[in-house]
């Protein structure tokens, strides 16, 4: 198969490792002038889970291919498109025209409603994803990343169309386990909101990595995430459909938290993964906290613990 990895992101970097490794064709999309930049190879060092239950330690220099332009009669059979929420409109419009015969899958987290979110892609050519990896680049330009077993696929309320089979299989054909959610609008929002909660008090420590370990902050932030449980049975989700996602937030928090302090400390890929969000300038755990509170406030919903954060990411005014 051939695929298209939009951006250089981690995202699309770790997976786009990962379906090269199974025989697929893989390029990456990037700005006129980047692959310049980012040269003929790239340094990766993985943790790859899908088939030990100790993962695999990955040490390679990868050669990628790169392209700054995208005409319409392309080739592609898989466009994976990864980047944060807010960006992913304008992304989806840029692609509409170019999308030839591919299936775009969606591949991380999505705030709006997932079809309003598009734009002007077909959707019948849409799939929907999120990924289960983490990491970063570090100053040095090496990714450093953890890829679990499994990866998400959604629907909305229907069996997968023929598109979205094209996404699964290329996942499946490369090793991951496919974990399906027929609620997907619901799942993509809670795993949001749950986020807003970890965030409201990464930002306000200095970023995400600055929780490892830390029982009380781990707390507030379960109870943040929790206060925000109304919001998304407002916006119509039946949190019934949710139980083990819902379960997580309405567990006792000490007990929460300190599962979560040993797992940010002990635990490889969730220590992996929180260490690698270490920029206290970093935009996406803002936005996140920023368009949570937005519409909670738009929809009348107390979430006071959200609220008492918001001064340390609301952007210095005067």
């Amino acid at each position: 198969m051939k695929v298209l990895m939009f951006g250089r992101g981690v995202i699309a970097a770790s997976y786009g490792w990962a379906l090269h490794q199974a025989g697929h064709e893989v390029e990456f999309y990037v700005r006129p002038g980047r692959a310049a930049a980012y040269g003929d190879a790239m340094d990766l060092e993985l943790l790859d889970l899908r088939r030990r239950t100790l993962g695999e330690r990955v040490v390679a220099k990868w050669p990628v291919r790169y392209r700054e332009a995208l005409a319409p009669d392309h080739d592609f059979d898989l466009i994976v498109l990864s980047v944060p929420h807010y960006h992913l409109t304008e992304a989806a419009d840029f692609l509409a025209p170019r999308i030839g015969n591919a299936t775009v899958l969606v591949f991380g987290n999505v705030w709006d409603e997932p079809t309003a979110a598009i734009g002007d892609l077909p959707l019948a050519q849409v799939a929907w994803g999120f990924p289960q990896a983490g990491g970063g680049f570090g100053e040095d330009g090496v990714l450093r990343t953890v890829l679990l077993r499994s990866v998400v696929f959604g629907t909305f309320g229907r069996p997968p169309t023929e598109c979205e089979r094209t996404a699964r299989r290329a996942f499946g054909e490369a090793g991951f386990r496919i974990t399906e959610k027929t609620d997907f609008r619901g799942w993509l929002w809670l795993h949001f909101v749950s986020n807003a909660g970890l965030h409201s008090q990464g930002v306000r420590l200095g970023s995400l990595a600055r929780l490892a370990g830390s029982t009380a902050d781990l707390r507030e932030a379960v109870r943040t995430g929790r206060e925000l449980l109304p919001l998304i049975e407002a916006r119509g989700v039946d949190l019934e459909r949710h139980r083990g996602q819902v379960r997580q937030l309405r567990a006792p928090s000490w007990l929460t938290a300190r599962l979560l302090a040993w797992l940010t400390v002990h635990f490889e890929p969730v220590r992996a993964n929180f260490a690698a969000h270490s920029d206290p300038a970093a935009r996406e755990p803002r936005e996140i906290c920023r368009d949570t509170l937005a519409e909670a406030r738009r929809l009348g919903i107390a979430v006071p613990r959200l609220e008492a954060a918001e001064p340390e990411w609301r952007p210095a005014t005067g």
